[in-house]
């Protein structure tokens, strides 16, 4: 007595043919969607007026797009037909929603700063206790590369539901320095030291003028504020330089 084995043969060939094909359709999809990825980030970037952030988003969007369709191609070739998946995506949406309500609260966050734009690739900002200049904004999370070029990636919901400072939002900047001096100290030379200072530093707006005021009064000693705008890309520079200029003034003594 033999037994026959056409049946189950031919269903291991069909099925293996199946896992098969749809490895190769996974492999294929995850490789386009890298490709389309780069290549509308490329095209993107070349049209005129496209910021970096809107092509960062796009390009992530239509990488995640490409693997849901090489998702829905996948299933039937493993035995999961479309109506029996969108019945079970049905019956577990929420489920779903709540597993992944971080997620999509991450994804909805990334629209809204796409649509609202608070910040730009460039900008330097600070948001959720981090710092640093924007990198890229994707579908989930904005990348920020810290002042010592560290890596930081902060989920668009908490951006989106935190207060945030842009630096680089406006064209100018004022920059400001507080500090003490004696009594003893002759005020009207540290004042113009100070004044001849910033009027000769060409990084230092005309308009508004830069100022230089008594802000405080105490029985031995008078604090000053210095005040000047420039350029919000110099402000870092003019703070510092005012600084190193303040400590000579202060240590200057008249002959």
């Amino acid at each position: 007595m033999t037994l026959d084995f056409d049946p189950l043969g031919k269903l291991l060939v069909v099925h293996g043919f199946n896992v098969a094909g749809a490895i190769l359709v996974a492999f294929v999809g995850w490789w386009a969607a890298g490709v389309v990825e780069r290549l509308s980030r490329r095209a993107l970037v070349r049209v005129a007026h496209t910021d970096g952030t809107v092509a960062g988003f796009l390009s992530s969007f239509a990488r995640y797009a490409v693997l849901v369709v090489a998702a829905i191609i996948t299933m039937p070739l493993i035995g999961v037909q479309a109506t029996s998946l969108i019945a079970v995506l049905g019956a577990a949406s929420l489920a779903i929603g709540l597993a992944l309500q971080g997620t999509l609260s991450n994804l909805a966050a990334g629209v809204m700063l796409l649509l609202f734009r608070p910040f730009r690739a460039g900008d330097t900002i600070e948001v959720a206790g981090k710092s640093g200049t924007v990198k890229e904004l994707n579908l989930f999370m904005t990348e920020l590369a810290s002042g010592d070029n560290v890596q930081v990636l902060i989920p668009n919901g908490q951006i989106w539901g935190a207060a945030l400072t842009n630096f680089s939002a406006y064209p100018t900047r004022r920059v400001s320095a507080v500090f003490t001096v004696s009594l003893c100290e002759d005020l009207d030379r540290i004042l113009a030291d100070i004044s001849a200072f910033l009027k000769k530093d060409t990084r230092v707006l005309d308009e508004p003028a830069p100022s230089v005021n008594t802000s405080n009064l105490t029985d031995k000693t008078v604090e000053l504020s210095v005040h000047a705008w420039c350029g919000t890309g110099d402000a870092e520079a003019v703070r510092a330089d005012l600084m190193r200029q303040l400590q000579i003034v202060l240590h200057v003594k008249e002959n």
